[in-house]
This record gives structure tokens, C-alpha cells and sequence, in this order.
């Protein structure tokens, strides 16, 4: 009986979860992404998402950006140590944001779909998963 109860259980969140994503717009998302990064991050990337160099690094078509769950923690929990973000050096650190899954799913929407950067949307369901994955390079702050 526990087992199909198990099943049962495991089938309904996966139903729901396929639900939640195909009502995901990420037109929306995007649009959401780029009120918190006003908020939270141009101050350093700047609005136009070019950072400064050698200090804070540039979002523009940006090769640092492939690793989604590395940019899960980086917005969540921060980010320390040596990086190198389009043949640049940078070693510095970045806090984390308290934000939630859906704005964090918001913000690297938009990152990851402006500036020259197009990649697959990061859907908020994917975040608390993302956070407990390994990641390369990666240091929290």
C-alpha cells in the first residue's frame, strides 16, 4: 500500500509541475527579470549589463553564463574568488540576493536573453534543485 501511495503522490507532482511549466511565459519572466536586476544588480553590471572591467563582469554576451545552476547560487548565495568571464580576470566577490525562486528564475531569464545572450528559460521550479547541484568553478561568498 505505501508503494502505490508513493506513486501516486510522485505522479501527481510531476502532473502539476508539467502544469506549472506550460503555463510558463517567458516573455513575462523577462519582462519581471528586468525589474529586480534594475534593483539588484545594474549598480555593478550597469543597466546595459557591461559591468566594469577587471571589477565587476560584463553580462554581454557573456560565456560565463552557460552553467545554470552555477548562476542559481551565484544570484542566490553569492559568489567569491577567481573568475574569468570572456577572456577578463576578475577576483572579487558578490553577495547574494534574498529573493525568491520566481525572481530568481525572473532575473537570470532576462540576463540569459539580453545583451546578445539568448539561452533556455531557468523555470522557478528548477531553482531549489539547482541550488544543491554541483557546480565548476564556483565558490560561495
Amino acid at each position: 500500500m505505501k508503494i502505490i501511495s508513493s506513486i501516486v503522490v510522485v505522479l501527481l507532482s510531476t502532473l502539476a509541475l508539467q502544469s506549472f511549466n506550460q503555463n510558463f511565459d517567458l516573455k513575462e519572466s523577462i519582462s519581471r527579470g528586468k525589474t529586480v536586476y534594475s534593483a539588484q544588480c545594474a549598480s555593478c553590471h550597469m543597466e546595459d549589463g557591461n559591468g566594469l572591467e577587471g571589477v565587476f563582469p560584463t553580462l554581454v554576451k557573456s560565456d560565463y553564463l552557460v552553467d545554470k545552476n552555477r548562476l542559481v547560487k551565484i544570484v542566490s548565495t553569492g559568489l567569491r574568488g577567481p573568475i574569468v568571464v570572456n577572456g577578463a580576470n576578475y577576483d572579487g566577490e558578490m553577495p547574494g540576493n534574498e529573493l525568491t525562486d520566481e525572481q530568481v528564475s525572473d532575473v537570470l531569464n532576462y540576463i540569459r536573453n539580453s545583451w546578445g545572450n539568448q539561452d533556455k528559460a531557468v523555470l522557478p521550479g528548477e531553482i531549489q534543485q539547482a541550488k544543491k547541484e554541483t557546480s565548476k568553478n564556483y565558490q560561495a561568498y
